[in-house]
């Protein structure tokens, strides 16, 4: 049986055609073994948590077995306080944020759609959580990275050079920690 992946995109006009990008380098670097899923969000431009959940469970609901979440951008940001605010129906294996930018005290201030102050102890229990970004990230500040870091202590965090926010389209680091923790 193939391991699910399900991969947000991020905001804004355009972003799923470039995400797709990202969606792609994915799905070839981890075979055949795994099946990406990369649903188109509703209302691109539009960033706030209740206008996507619903998608998301959506797409939670129609797959079997644990599921392995990948999200880009503001899709990390979103994917992120999905898991924190909503009970979950599926088993989440691995959590993989890519240049996320972080709402709330030291971020982005986004009102209603703000992470909890101690939103990182709402994340599933015992699930693996990494995160990715660029130093060179033109559209969210590498600082962000730091944040979640501070507010999920147990994350890994992997830093790059040269990747820019769209990382060069290539998730091999990605692939390899998602088969590391699909084959622990």
């Amino acid at each position: 049986m193939k391991k699910h992946v399900l991969f947000i995109q991020g905001a804004g006009e355009g972003g799923y055609e470039e995400d797709a990008l990202l969606a792609q380098s994915l799905r070839e670097k981890l075979g055949e073994s795994y099946e990406v899923h990369y649903p188109k969000m509703p209302k691109e431009g539009i960033t706030d948590f209740e206008t996507l959940k619903d998608r998301i469970d959506e797409e939670m609901t129609a797959m079997d077995g644990p599921v392995i979440l990948v999200g880009h951008s503001a899709g990390g940001t979103v994917l992120a306080k999905y898991l924190t605010e909503v009970e979950l129906q599926r088993p989440i294996e691995g959590i993989f944020l890519i240049s996320p930018p972080f709402t709330g005290d030291g971020g982005w201030q986004l009102g209603e759609d703000d992470f909890r102050e101690d939103f990182g102890k709402h994340l599933p229990e015992g699930v693996p959580v990494f995160l990715y970004h660029s130093r060179d990230d033109e559209w969210v500040p590498f600082e962000h990275q730091r944040l979640f870091a501070k507010a999920i202590p147990g994350a890994t965090v992997r830093q790059f050079d040269g990747r820019g926010h769209q990382f060069n389209n290539d998730l091999s680091e990605m692939a390899a920690d998602i088969k590391a923790i699909a084959n622990a």
